[in-house]
């Protein structure tokens, strides 16, 4: 189970698909929404009308093209070394990787194609009839999601959620599915090394 990106890509990429001034002009129409939302703290609420705002009406082919340009800069130029090493290490190994983030299924699909995970589980955007409709498809993937997440994910595999020996994460959002594997990295905090713990 894996994060491994060196900076939040969330924002960068909301900013690359909207633009700027649209993020601005979808803000000043409802600044006591926006108020409300940031004084809370809510990150799913901030990521939910701040996902309203960009994506609202984006064409799904445009939307997939930028994601899967800016998924190759993230694996071009925004892995920490030391991860992808020990991402290489779990596959040389032959455990199955799999990438759990709250980032957006857009550009987080394509990178988990690029680093060859067996499967990544992220927060979706809503596409309806070819658009973006501004909603997240389901709950967004951080803390407890992510565990609920990883169980589905397991059992659909055929596998039991005690088969999850390492969790790498880099969040507060990630306290709950590092709690669930019997060998769990902060990697904000420490440098990995490739051999096993």
């Amino acid at each position: 189970v894996y994060k491994r990106q060196v900076r939040d890509c969330v924002v960068p990429f909301t900013r690359r698909v909207a633009g700027t001034s649209r993020l601005l002009r979808g803000m000043l129409r409802q600044p006591k929404r926006i108020f409300s939302v940031l004084r809370s703290r809510d990150r799913d609420a901030v990521k939910a009308v701040f996902s309203e705002i960009a994506f609202t009406g984006i064409d799904a082919v445009d939307l997939e093209n930028e994601a899967i340009a800016f998924a190759n800069e993230v694996y071009n130029g925004w892995m920490r070394e030391d991860v992808a090493h020990r991402f290489r290490w779990h596959q040389e190994q032959g455990h199955v990787v799999v990438l759990v983030s709250a980032s957006f299924d857009t550009y987080l699909a394509p990178l988990g194609d690029l680093l060859e995970a067996d499967a990544v589980l992220c927060t979706r955007l809503e596409i309806v009839d070819g658009v973006a409709t501004g909603r997240l498809d389901g709950p967004n993937c951080r803390g407890a999601e992510k565990v609920r997440r990883i169980a589905q994910w397991c059992e659909e595999s055929g596998l039991t959620l005690e088969s999850v020996e390492y969790a790498y994460g880099d969040s507060t959002g990630d306290r709950e599915m590092l709690e669930l594997a019997r060998h769990s990295f902060f990697v904000a905090k420490e440098e990995l090394s490739v051999a096993a713990p």
